[in-house]
C-alpha cells in the first residue's frame, strides 16, 4: 500500500476523518517539541492537542497552494501560543534567574548541540525575553523548528522581507546579551530559491 503524502492524507480526511490520524502520528511530536521549548510541558500538552483539534476542524479549509501541511500546523500552533506570551516571558525570566544546577532538565534555553556552549543559559534566556514577541516567533521557528525564511513567511502569513527584518532585530538582541557569540547556526530545512544567502548556507548568522 503506497504511503500517502500529507496533502493526500488531509484530502482523504475530508471524507474519511480517520485518515487524519496519519497526520497526527507524523507531526505531533514535532509540534509538541516546539511548544515545549517555548512554554514548558504542561502548556505544550494543552496547546499541541488544541493545534490538532483546530487542524481537524479546519481540514476542509486547508489550501495546499498556501504551503505544506507541516507549515500550516506550525502556524496554528504559533497563533495559539500568542495567547500565552506572558507565560513564555515568565518562564524565560525564571530560567535566567535560576542556578545552573536547576537547569539540567529544563530545555527552555537549550537550543541544541549546534549552538555554542557559551550561548546556553541565562544570557540566551534574557535575549529571548527582551525581544519583541513577533521577532522571537521568527527566530525560534528558524532556529528551533528548522524552517527556512520562506517557510517561516508562509507559516506566519507575512512577507519574506518582514521575516528578514524581524530576524535582524532578534539577532541584535542576542548580540546585546551574548556579545561573545559570533553566530547562531542551527541546521535548517532545505533552502528555498528566494531565501537569502544565510539560509542557503543552512545557518542563521548573527553577524550576517
Amino acid at each position: 500500500m503506497p504511503i500517502l503524502s500529507d496533502e493526500e492524507l488531509i484530502a482523504a480526511a475530508r471524507s474519511d476523518p480517520g485518515q487524519f490520524t496519519g497526520l497526527f502520528d507524523r507531526h505531533y511530536a514535532t509540534i509538541h517539541g516546539y511548544l515545549r521549548r517555548r512554554l514548558g510541558p504542561e502548556l505544550a500538552d494543552e496547546l499541541a492537542a488544541e493545534t490538532f483539534i483546530r487542524a481537524f476542524q479546519d481540514r476542509r479549509r486547508y489550501d495546499p497552494e498556501r504551503g505544506a501541511v507541516r507549515l500550516w500546523l506550525f502556524g496554528i500552533a504559533t497563533n495559539l501560543l500568542r495567547r500565552h506570551h506572558r507565560s513564555e516571558h515568565r518562564r524565560l525570566a525564571a530560567y535566567a534567574r535560576s542556578p545552573i544546577e536547576d537547569r539540567q532538565e529544563d530545555q527552555t534555553a537549550a537550543v541544541d548541540s549546534r549552538v555554542a556552549a557559551q550561548a546556553l543559559g541565562a544570557g540566551l534566556a534574557k535575549a529571548l525575553a527582551a525581544m519583541r514577541d513577533q521577532d522571537r516567533d521568527v527566530l525560534v521557528l528558524i532556529a528551533w523548528a528548522d524552517l527556512t525564511y520562506a517557510e517561516t513567511a508562509t507559516t506566519l502569513g507575512i512577507p519574506i522581507g518582514t521575516v528578514r527584518s524581524r530576524l535582524a532585530r532578534a539577532r541584535r538582541e542576542v548580540r546585546r546579551f551574548l556579545p561573545e557569540v559570533d553566530a547562531w547556526q542551527p541546521q535548517s530545512a532545505e533552502p528555498q530559491p528566494d531565501d537569502p544567502p544565510a539560509a542557503r548556507t543552512k545557518g542563521v548568522v548573527l553577524h550576517g
